[in-house]
């Protein structure tokens, strides 16, 4: 029987996406599995990726969302990141949400919140962090259309009040923006904000708007991938590698790496054998995402265990260091690590199947995990199934449009849209 490790490696060979720096299918079975826990939001964002439908339908059962945590681990093995996420996965009862994190901490994967952080309060972020989170990624943009705020820029300040409030917490911090032509011109703002705050941001992801789900802007556009690359540039002052690292499809996925001393940011992926060398070498090794320095630690070891590598490294390394030598003197020695990742979301009407068979990010559905884009192109599909739940006395059927349980499988009707 092939392992989730092999299994993913035959996908990235099949769609052609095999080579010395592709993440999956060596270091981890797949990117990330979005587990939805409630359709339900306290925003209607432009760019919206949830259907018409979306807010008919009830939360689903406990036993349910466990069950899919262990179709995960049954798909992917424990080395695997869960997206919680919705709708706002903070609208949920705070003692389910906190048993959710629990349940996928428990069985060894790693349990991320993804949420607009309204209700993200410092009480909350801290009792999930005790439960098992570990990473929280923020949602903040201009499609969301929170009042009081006028640009991209504008919103930094509420980004800034969010990292106040989980600042000192054992989380990677990440954030997420959605691109799209109201708000491109100001990402370079964007980015040098989150490199002023590295040390306490991890990720900046970027996600060109597509086509899908319930989206009211008035034009769409094609933001391409290549153009945020740009402007991300050109918020850190420098050029930065994008096409070092792999992970999944190169037109799904693209990944830079800088490091930040005194403000400035140096490209950390400007060499792609060593790296090849590297991820060849720590593929089998587990980084405390948590723990910085737990992180560097376990990286000097596995160094240690392979001079030849280490070698090389340390020939790169320290020309690095003389690169940055001025600000690394200003900075006292202190570095940060921030990453930018681009995520291109395929338009609902539009979908690849190479795409989709090399899909990293996938939705978690009663039936299993599915590519995100495929599930979003056919959310309704999903979402308005009744659920079988197995009971002690036998099988019953969970109703999504009524909540209501009953033994005979109800046959669901798409509400109205209005």
């Amino acid at each position: 029987m092939t392992t989730p490790l092999e299994r993913a490696r035959q996908r990235m060979q099949e769609t052609g996406q095999w080579d010395p720096a592709q993440f999956v299918g060596r270091r981890t079975a797949i990117g990330c599995v979005a587990l939805e826990i409630t359709q339900r939001c306290n925003l209607d964002c432009s760019a919206c990726y949830l259907s018409e439908h979306s807010e008919a339908v009830k939360d689903l059962p406990l036993d349910e969302v466990f069950r899919r945590i262990d179709m995960i681990y049954s798909a992917y093995g424990a080395d695997v990141d869960i997206q919680v996420t919705g709708g706002d996965p903070t609208l949920r009862k705070v003692d389910e949400l906190v048993a959710i994190v629990q349940r996928i901490s428990e069985r060894g994967m790693r349990p991320a919140l993804f949420t607009n952080g309204i209700r993200a309060t410092r009480a909350l972020l801290t009792r999930l962090a005790d439960a098992g989170l570990i990473d929280v990624a923020f949602h903040v943009d201009m499609t969301q259309e929170r009042r009081g705020y006028a640009s991209e820029s504008d919103l930094n300040e509420l980004r800034l009040a969010y990292i106040e409030r989980a600042r000192g917490l054992p989380l990677a911090i990440y954030f997420n923006t959605t691109v799209f032509d109201g708000n491109i011109e100001q990402i370079p703002d964007v980015v040098a904000f989150f490199a002023r705050h590295s040390d306490v941001v991890r990720l900046a992801s970027f996600q060109p708007v597509a086509k899908t789900g319930r989206g009211s802007l008035d034009q769409w556009s094609s933001i391409t991938t290549n153009a945020v690359i740009r402007q991300i540039e050109s918020g850190v002052g420098t050029s930065v590698t994008f096409d070092t690292a792999h992970v999944g499809h190169a037109r799904c996925n693209r990944y830079g790496m800088t490091f930040i001393a005194n403000g400035r940011a140096y490209d950390a992926l400007d060499n792609k054998p060593l790296y090849n060398a590297l991820l060849s070498r720590t593929a089998r090794i587990r980084f405390d995402r948590q723990r910085p320095r737990h992180a560097i630690a376990t990286f000097l070891k596995c160094l240690v265990m392979n001079p030849d590598v280490a070698a090389r490294a340390s020939w790169w390394f320290l020309r690095k260091l003389w690169h940055m030598k001025d600000d690394l003197i200003a900075a006292r020695g202190r570095v940060n690590k921030l990453s930018f990742f681009i995520h291109n979301f395929m338009d609902a009407c539009e979908l690849d199947q190479e795409r989709i068979r090399a899909c990293v990010f996938m939705a978690a559905t009663r039936d299993g995990p599915v590519s995100m884009c495929l599930f979003n192109a056919r959310r309704d599909a999903s979402i308005l199934r009744p659920v079988r739940l197995r009971k002690d006395d036998g099988e019953w059927f969970w109703n999504p449009l009524s909540g209501d349980v009953t033994k005979d499988e109800p046959l669901i009707t798409a509400p109205a849209i209005e």
